[in-house]
């Protein structure tokens, strides 16, 4: 059961990057993902998070508006496109795989996490 985070990288402030997530091992069908962040000495935080079937999202204030997660079951993957990307977004992303009715913003309601990817805005 793993999880892989990918398309992070270097933008400039007010450009764009979309991350992915793909599960192998097994299934995102049945499960709420969750977008985190984490720079150096925080706890990680809540990002966005998705319902089973894409019919719930849910965002952070500070990235709503900005921020679009999705998800394509058929690829076992899940999305965070992030536009209009802002110094303060620079962070380490990870996504997380959880069950729940709710879209939780505890990273501890997540079971299953993969390594993360490094986002870095500058110019």
């Amino acid at each position: 059961v793993q999880l892989q985070a990918s398309g992070g990288g270097l933008v400039q402030p007010g450009g764009s990057l979309r991350l992915a997530c793909v599960a192998s091992g097994f299934t995102l069908d049945f499960y709420n993902i969750g977008w985190f962040r984490q720079v150096p000495g925080k706890e990680r935080e809540f990002v966005a998070a998705i319902s089973p079937s894409a019919g719930a999202t849910y965002y952070a204030d500070s990235v709503k508006g900005r921020f679009t997660i999705s998800r394509d079951n058929a690829k076992n993957t899940v999305y965070l496109q992030m536009n209009t990307l802002k110094a303060e977004d620079m962070a380490i992303y990870y996504c997380g795989a959880g069950y729940g009715s709710l879209l939780y913003t505890s990273m501890y309601r997540y079971d299953y996490w993969g390594q993360g990817t490094l986002v870095t805005v500058s110019s």
